[in-house]
C-alpha cells in the first residue's frame, strides 16, 4: 500500500493567517522565484499538494517562506511552514538566524512553553571550540530585502541592556518573553540582512549577547533544555564575530547550569574551557571565570582546587575597575556568593551563612530577582543549622521581594519553603510566615 502523507497543518495555518487563497500563494511564489533567478510555474494544484503533505523542492522552500513573510510582515521559517529538516540533514543548513527565530517564537508564546520544556538538557554535549565555530555563520541566501547599519546594532545593544534591567527589577517572567519577541521580530531579520563586514560582525556580537542573556533567563527559570539551546546559538554567534568575551561568558553560564543540575565534572570542564579560551581576559572576567571554576571544583569534590580558584578570583576582582556591566558582570556580591557556595559544598555551613549575608549586603537594591534567590538560599541554610527564627525572618524578606517579581525560580523557592517548614508548622513564627505566604500568593494570582 502507498504510504499516507501527513497534512501540512503549518502551511495551512499560515495561508489562513495571510488570508490568501492557494492560487495567490502560488502566484507570489512564482513572482519571487524570478527574483532568485528561477522560472516557476506553480498553480493552485501545486499548493494543494503541499498542504496535503507533499514536500516542495528544497530550492523552493525558502521562497515560499519569504513570500509568506512579506505577506504577514514577520519572519516565517521553514519549520513553522511545516518544512522540517530531515533527521539526516545538517542543522546548519537551516541557517542560524532561522534557528534563533524558531527557538524564540516557541519561547515567546505562552501556549507553547510546555512544548519547549520537553527538550532535555544534555549532560554529555560536546561543546565546540571557538576556532571550530568560526566561519560557520554565513550570509543568508539571495532574496534578502534589507540592509542594516550601526543604528540597528545600537538598537540590539540598547534592548539587551533594557531587558537586563527588567530582569533585575521585575523578574524573568516579564523579561524573557520580551527578549524572545525581539529576537524573533528584529534580531533574526537583522542577521539575514545585508551589511558591511564590520557592521555584520558587530551585529553578530550584539546578537550573541542577547541570545546569551535569554539563555541565562531560561536556565534561571529552570527551562534547562531550552537554555542550553540558546547557549549553543550564543556560542556560534560569538565565534562568528570573533567575540571571545561573550564566548567565554556563555561557557561560564553553561558551567553554572551543569552545576545547578549536579553535573560536577561537566561543570568543571565547561568552566575550565571558558578560562582557557580567554588568555587575554581583563581582571573582572578572570575573576568571573575563576569564581565559577571554584564552585564547579567544589561540586566535583576537589576542595583544594576550589579554594585555590577562590583566591584567584578575589585577587583578580581587587584589580578590576568599578564599572558595572549589565550582562555577565561580576562584583563583590557575586564573589561572596561563590564563597558561600564553596563553603557549603565543602561542609562549612556556618561559614556559608556568614558569606551569604556579606553577599546580600553587597547586592544592589534594584536587583530584586537576585535578592529573591539569595534570601531563599540563606533561609534554607539557616534552617538547616537549626536557627528556625532567623530562617523565618529571612524568608519574610524573601516574600517581600518575591511578591514584586515574576520568576519560576522564586515559585520553586516558595514551594520549598512551605515544604521544609511543614514539620514546624505549630511554631508561632512559622504560622505567621505561612499565613503571609498565602496572602502573597493570593496577591500574585
Amino acid at each position: 500500500m502507498p504510504s499516507q502523507r501527513t497534512r501540512n497543518t503549518g502551511l495551512d495555518a499560515l495561508l489562513e493567517q495571510a488570508q490568501w487563497s492557494r492560487t495567490q500563494l502560488a502566484n507570489a511564489v512564482n513572482r519571487m522565484g524570478s527574483e532568485a533567478g528561477l522560472v516557476l510555474r506553480y498553480d493552485q494544484s501545486a499548493v494543494s499538494h503541499w498542504v496535503a503533505g507533499t514536500m516542495p523542492r528544497a530550492s523552493v522552500r525558502p521562497i515560499i517562506c519569504e513570500a509568506l513573510s512579506r505577506r504577514l510582515n514577520r519572519p516565517v521559517t521553514r519549520r513553522e511552514a511545516g518544512f522540517h529538516v530531515d533527521s539526516g540533514e545538517d542543522d546548519e543548513r537551516v541557517g542560524l538566524a532561522e534557528q534563533i527565530i524558531d527557538i524564540g517564537r516557541r519561547d515567546m508564546d505562552p501556549s507553547r512553553r510546555n512544548v519547549v520544556r520537553t527538550g532535555l538538557y544534555s549532560a554529555t554535549l560536546a561543546v565546540p571550540l571557538f576556532g571550530d565555530l568560526v566561519g560557520r555563520v554565513e550570509a543568508a541566501a539571495a532574496g534578502r530585502v534589507a540592509r542594516i547599519g550601526e543604528g540597528e546594532v545600537a538598537a540590539v545593544r540598547t534592548m539587551t541592556d533594557r531587558v537586563a534591567d527588567i530582569l533585575d527589577e521585575l523578574g524573568g517572567g516579564h523579561a524573557r518573553p520580551m527578549a524572545a519577541a525581539f529576537l524573533v521580530n528584529s534580531v533574526g531579520p537583522y542577521l539575514k540582512a545585508s551589511a558591511s563586514e564590520s557592521v555584520r560582525n558587530d551585529m553578530l556580537s550584539a546578537a550573541s549577547d542577547l541570545v546569551y542573556l535569554t539563555g541565562w533567563m531560561a536556565m534561571y527559570e529552570r527551562d534547562h533544555g531550552l537554555g542550553q539551546r540558546y547557549y549553543l546559538k550564543a556560542l556560534e554567534l560569538a565565534a562568528a564575530s570573533g567575540d571571545h568575551l561573550t564566548y567565554c561568558r556563555t561557557l561560564r553560564g553553561m558551567s553554572l547550569q551543569a552545576a545547578h543540575l549536579g553535573h560536577g565534572s561537566k561543570a568543571l570542564q565547561l568552566a575550565d574551557s571558558a578560562a582557557e579560551a580567554s588568555p587575554q581576559a581583563g581582571p573582572r572576567l578572570r575573576a568571573f571565570l575563576a569564581g565559577q571554576q571554584a564552585y564547579a571544583a567544589s561540586i566535583a569534590g576537589d576542595r583544594r582546587r576550589a579554594f585555590s580558584r577562590l583566591n584567584e578570583a578575589e585577587t583578580a576582582l581587587s584589580q578590576a575597575d568599578s564599572r558595572r556591566e549589565s550582562i555577565g558582570g561580576y562584583d563583590r556580591c557575586a564573589y561572596e556568593f561563590h564563597v558561600a557556595s564553596v563553603l557549603y559544598r565543602t561542609g562549612d555551613l556556618p561559614g556559608s551563612i556568614e558569606a551569604m549575608k556579606v553577599s546580600i549586603r553587597a547586592q544592589p537594591a534594584r536587583e530584586r530577582q537576585g535578592r529573591v534567590h539569595a534570601h531563599a538560599v540563606l533561609a534554607g541554610r539557616q534552617l538547616e543549622l537549626g536557627h528556625l527564627e532567623a530562617a523565618c525572618h529571612t524568608w519574610e524578606t524573601f516574600l517581600s521581594d518575591y511578591q514584586t517579581v515574576s520568576t519560576a525560580r522564586g515559585d520553586h523557592h516558595l514551594d520549598t519553603m512551605r515544604r521544609r517548614l511543614r514539620p514546624h508548622r505549630n511554631a508561632r513564627p512559622v504560622k505567621r510566615l505561612l499565613d503571609r505566604s498565602h496572602e502573597v500568593v493570593a496577591l500574585k494570582a
